[in-house]
């Protein structure tokens, strides 16, 4: 019976990962940008000398929902959508780069443009803006200024937008996407902005709420079997030892 308790709790510690990605998701239902995570699970045979009857369930790594989110207007100067596939760069603690749907633009004291705290990334590396008077971005990621002083429009920059492969993305730990095998991706010319709009999460949130509802149940069950088959197992002792 020490088996059945086994195989009963691999479930258990399945529904139990796999709250934490929903319950994570419905977290970040309001946050621009976010893309919801989801979980993956095989049925694992054991091996050994007797017949493989056994199957636990393994977790594999998590999955991202690349899906796109409703566009809200904001009228913001520096607030950006991306049209259609492709992603905005930013740089990351340790030097390399980190993609992102999110496109809330502040411009920090030092004057570089930054993303959620992290430096915003230009086809020659972090953007920095002189004082303005007016900020513009246009479609293909050009950042203009209209100088504190006034003058003509000048050019600081433009953003790097990239579009990878899907397949090849990952999240790290700051919910940032980036390439699996630690690479950088490459400008897209073909990526279009819309100025004055953010993208929401791409989060359902009554799916979430349906889905850990049933993990809810599915870890209550995997309970009950692991107590039963506890129960039974102490009944045959007791018989064996009678």
């Amino acid at each position: 019976m020490e088996k059945a308790i086994y195989t009963a709790m691999s479930g258990a510690e399945h529904a139990l990962q796999a709250q934490q990605i929903h319950a994570n998701n419905l977290a970040n239902a309001g946050t621009t940008g976010f893309r919801a995570d989801f979980e993956r699970v095989q049925a694992y045979q054991l091996q050994g000398d007797t017949l493989g009857a056994r199957v636990l369930a393994q977790e594999l790594p998590g999955g991202t929902n690349f899906s796109t989110g409703a566009l809200s207007e904001t009228g913001r100067n520096l607030d950006v959508a991306i049209q259609g596939d492709g992603y905005l760069t930013v740089a990351t603690p340790e030097g390399g780069e980190a993609y992102t749907r999110a496109g809330d633009l502040t411009v920090n004291a030092d004057g570089r443009l930054t993303l959620h705290g992290s430096a915003v990334m230009g086809d020659g590396g972090e953007i920095e803006v002189p004082d303005y008077r007016d900020i513009k971005i246009g479609q293909d990621g050009t950042v203009s200024i209209t100088p504190a002083g006034g003058g003509a429009q000048q050019v600081v920059g433009k953003l790097k937008l990239v579009n990878p492969d899907q397949s090849l993305l990952t999240k790290n730990t700051q919910g940032l996407l980036q390439l699996s095998d630690g690479s950088q991706a490459a400008a897209d010319t073909t990526v279009q902005l819309e100025s004055g709009f953010l993208e929401g999460s791409n989060v359902n949130p009554i799916d979430e709420l349906i889905s850990s509802m049933s993990l809810t149940r599915s870890f209550e069950l995997q309970v009950k079997l692991m107590e039963s088959s506890d129960s039974q197992a102490k009944q045959g002792n007791e018989l064996i030892s009678g």
